[in-house]
């Protein structure tokens, strides 16, 4: 059973940064892609980003493009979401997935979810 945590998120200003942190305690990430998802209150969850096995960015909605970065390391174990020039309509709370498959899953394909982490942007 893969267990997921995600950390890192919080309160910021509009056009500031933050990197979320995606972990499993005792079992490797590496079979897995791994996505990150946002649901904003009222809304639908959504794919945000998704990184292949190999640490390719196999993902990235069009409304978080050239600001929000996919990472991966195998050592650390942890997946990376690094997003910067936030805005307001980012404030959602960030969940990462996992599944070991050979393409980036779909929302209802996925069956390992973190309890989710918090970002708020707001001056």
């Amino acid at each position: 059973q893969l267990q997921l945590v995600e950390s890192g998120g919080g309160l910021v200003q509009p056009g500031g940064s933050l990197r979320l942190s995606c972990g499993s305690s005792g079992k490797s990430l590496d079979d897995y892609f791994i996505g990150w998802f946002r649901q904003a209150p009222g809304k639908k969850r959504e794919e945000v980003s998704c990184v292949s096995t190999s640490g390719i960015s196999a993902y990235v909605a069009d409304s978080v493009k050239g600001r929000f970065t996919i990472s991966r390391d195998s050592v650390e174990n942890m997946v990376y979401l690094q997003m910067n020039s936030l805005k307001p309509e980012d404030t959602a709370i960030y969940y990462c997935a996992a599944l070991q498959a050979n393409k980036c899953p779909t929302l209802y394909e996925y069956n390992y979810w973190g309890q989710g982490t918090q970002v708020t942007v707001s001056s």
